[in-house]
């Protein structure tokens, strides 16, 4: 442990130099973002056509009972750690309850100590502040946002290495950008390359012309709740999967043209069950929920040569075995010794095994946990289903077969034990937010993560992407628990809208008896974006618009924990302002 930290410290410094290329094989992750099972013609769905990832299936392997979480955070963190998700310290999805425990080690951490060039691109949604940020878990270079969604799909306000940047066109095809150029950067050495995409996750929006070839096009295949289907949100879905599609098909080009292909790992999965009503191939549930429909994702798996084409793994698999898996295929050394739930596959994905070992799959959200088992599911209620007869688990078979539901119910009993998950669900987070790492200088709190108080919300129901709204009285307040690591000065910048009428109000920042003064001047009132959206969102997402940097001055901070407070102290127009964040950067 300590050489694997050794040399982790000395590929940071740069002191430590990577081998050779031809002897270690190059990954590229790619992982969709509320994409079902059946959202992929290689599942039978004829309501689209996905032939670039479908081609991953057919030139490699499929894990054909493959699991995942039922929301986006705890699937990361599976991914990363190898770990069920409760054991990495991810609780939820948002407010901090995302964030991957620092003592947790991570598989980019891993590659990186094995000479890799390492780059994230897309969605991070395991923390933002430094060291839960990307770039202090193993990668070299990080684009995207690191919140769990994200309200603006073109030319939207990213992150580039911790810097604020503006993104180019729709944001999947971004993404896949810079996720070339890191490719084309790095093609005369080993690269682990993560493409977390944003999409098809909401808010419903896509390129025009991929809208245009869906918006008519006959659904043929329904959802099993077809009543709840609503159409034009499975259109504008499919939309978002062809041009999903069309991004997987442009990295795999890159890998053709640079002639990479044969010594490139390729995976591809989703993070959970899709986030709306369509086909799913007649299972039970969605995003959000411990049934199968919610759980159950597509995974594909190419290395030409080392990994069978067109071969599928039957047994049950998951998320928390990607880490050991790409481990071993790729002869890369884990960094960190916490003992980890998944298993390795690779004699599974070359042919050298037949079967997997009989296992049982846990997951969980929100306090509830269901259990897989090859044949059966236990679903949260304690029910039994046989999940090759009846997907869309109608027929509970608990009194037919009482022994196995019993054995499974004493499992989960276990499990909870044993990850920390109590009955109730309910697990406190007190964990405050870092601010102040040298390494890193500029901390982002950004409203998600702070908490309103008085007459202050939300900008709508989720908190992801939200800004603070309806601030009117000296009452009002906003707080974000942090603790201070470096004591000193700090730039700091908070993301506003005024009306002009109402510009003026003297807000103030505080912090331990630091206390800094400003009045809130231009206004800045543009309006919200109309553009965005190609059918409505939803009505928990909030609607977006162009936040200006706003400079109050310096505060100079105390090393320790406590209560970062924004209020006002005087308000001679009708509201102070609306609040992206504040952002807090440690001066040299």
């Amino acid at each position: 442990m300590m050489m694997q930290k050794l040399c982790l410290l000395l590929m940071v410094c740069g002191l430590l130099r990577p081998g050779p290329a031809a002897a270690k094989p190059n990954v590229v992750i790619l992982l969709a973002d509320d994409s079902g099972w059946g959202d992929y013609s290689a599942s039978g769905n004829p309501n689209l056509k996905t032939p670039q990832i479908d081609s991953l299936a057919r030139d490699g392997a499929s894990l054909d009972h493959f699991y995942v979480c039922s929301v986006c955070a705890p699937t990361r963190a599976e991914l990363l750690t190898g770990r069920y998700h409760p054991r990495t310290g991810v609780r939820g999805v948002s407010s901090g309850q995302e964030r991957l425990n620092l003592d947790d080690s991570t598989l980019a951490d891993a590659f990186k100590v094995a000479g890799y060039a390492t780059g994230a691109f897309g969605k991070w949604h395991n923390g933002s502040q430094w060291p839960y940020h990307p770039m202090a878990r193993g990668f070299d270079e990080y684009y995207g946002f690191t919140s769990g969604h994200w309200g603006e799909y073109f030319d939207p306000p990213l992150e580039h290495n911790g810097k604020p940047v503006r993104g180019k066109g729709f944001i999947a095809d971004d993404l896949t950008g810079h996720a070339l150029e890191f490719i084309e950067r790095n093609q005369t050495r080993p690269f682990f390359c993560y493409v977390p995409f944003n999409t098809p996750h909401s808010p419903w929006a896509v390129p025009d012309e991929y809208w245009q070839r869906t918006r008519d096009r006959p659904i043929g295949r329904r959802g099993v709740d077809g009543e709840q289907e609503n159409l034009q949100q499975t259109r504008c879905a499919l939309a978002m999967m062809e041009n999903l599609d069309t991004n997987v098909g442009r990295i795999l080009r890159k890998l053709e043209e640079l002639k990479l292909s044969e010594n490139t790992i390729v995976l591809y999965f989703s993070d959970n069950g899709p986030n709306s009503n369509r086909w799913n191939g007649g299972m039970k549930g969605r995003k959000g929920t411990t049934d199968e429909g919610g759980l159950r994702s597509v995974c594909f798996i190419r290395w030409p040569g080392q990994i069978r084409a067109g071969h599928t793994v039957s047994g049950i698999t998951g998320a928390i075995d990607l880490l050991p898996t790409l481990s071993a295929l790729a002869a890369v050394p884990r960094v960190g010794e916490k003992p980890l739930d998944g298993r390795d596959l690779s004699p599974l994905l070359r042919g050298t095994t037949a079967a997997g070992p009989e296992r049982r799959i846990f997951s969980h959200h929100n306090g509830k946990v269901s259990v897989r088992t090859p044949l059966f599911r236990l679903d949260d209620g304690g029910a039994l289903f046989d999940l090759t007869a009846d997907p869309a688990q109608r027929t509970d078979l608990a009194g037919q077969d009482p022994d196995t539901a019993t054995r499974l119910r004493e499992a989960v009993v276990a499990w909870r034990k044993d990850v920390g998950v109590p009955p109730a669900g309910v697990v406190p987070d007190d964990r405050p937010y870092p601010v102040g790492y040298a390494a890193f200088p500029m901390t982002p709190l950004p409203a998600r993560d702070g908490m309103p108080h008085g007459g202050v919300k939300r900008s709508a129901s989720a908190p992801n992407c939200s800004y603070f709204v309806n601030w009117k009285s000296l009452e009002d307040r906003m707080t974000w628990e942090v603790e201070v690591q470096t004591t000193g000065d700090y730039e700091v910048v908070i993301p506003y809208t005024c009306p002009l009428v109402d510009a003026g109000s003297t807000v103030e920042l505080s912090f331990k008896g630091a206390v800094l003064t400003s009045a809130v001047t231009p206004g800045w009132d543009p309006p919200l974006y109309t553009n965005q959206d190609t059918i409505p969102r939803p009505a928990g997402e909030s609607q977006m618009k162009e936040f200006r940097p706003w400079s109050p001055g310096t505060i100079h901070l105390e090393k320790g924990r406590g209560q970062l407070t924004l209020r006002a102290l005087k308000i001679p127009g009708r509201s102070v302002m609306d609040v992206r964040g504040v952002y807090l950067t440690l001066k040299k």
